[in-house]
């Protein structure tokens, strides 16, 4: 049984992202269940507190991004869960450039015909922007500190 896999948008994007446009994007008649994630800058980490951050993208980062979304759809479609006609839509973004505490700083939607399925696929979706997107996260402390962070690895 073939499962059509969707990629409805792979971004990196300079603007706010919302899970509610993503939401909306990959949502249809046909789905079951729609899954979002939405990784927020938080205000502290390791202890110490975060004013504001930045994200930079290495060059290939919307490639990669996009080799991502495409090797998750090709995982994922001819899973078990997989209800024929059903077609399994994926929408995923990740900022660059400066956020401050509480903006959104990756989003990722998937619609599938069931839960488990719509779970599985964007939780991975997820895991695999963090580990295989080169883009790279600068923290700027209260205390006056900054520290660089790789949200993932270059080439």
């Amino acid at each position: 049984m073939s499962q059509a896999f969707a990629v409805v948008h792979s971004a990196l994007s300079d603007q706010p992202i919302s899970v509610d446009v993503a939401i909306a994007a990959v949502d249809s008649r046909t789905s079951g269940a729609v899954v979002s994630f939405c990784g927020v800058v938080r205000d502290h980490d390791g202890g110490k507190a975060v004013d504001r951050l930045s994200y930079t993208a290495h060059p290939t980062a919307h490639q990669a991004l996009s080799d991502v979304l495409e090797a998750v759809a090709a995982k994922y479609s001819f899973s078990d869960e997989a209800e024929e006609g059903v077609p399994v839509r994926i929408w995923a973004a990740h900022r660059v450039g400066a956020l401050q505490i509480g903006h959104a700083a990756l989003v990722c939607a998937v619609a599938a015909g069931h839960r488990g399925q719509a779970f599985a696929v964007c939780s991975e979706l997820v895991d695999r922007i963090k580990e295989e997107v080169p883009i790279w996260k600068e923290q700027f402390f209260s205390d006056g500190t900054v520290e660089w962070v790789g949200a993932g690895v270059a080439g």
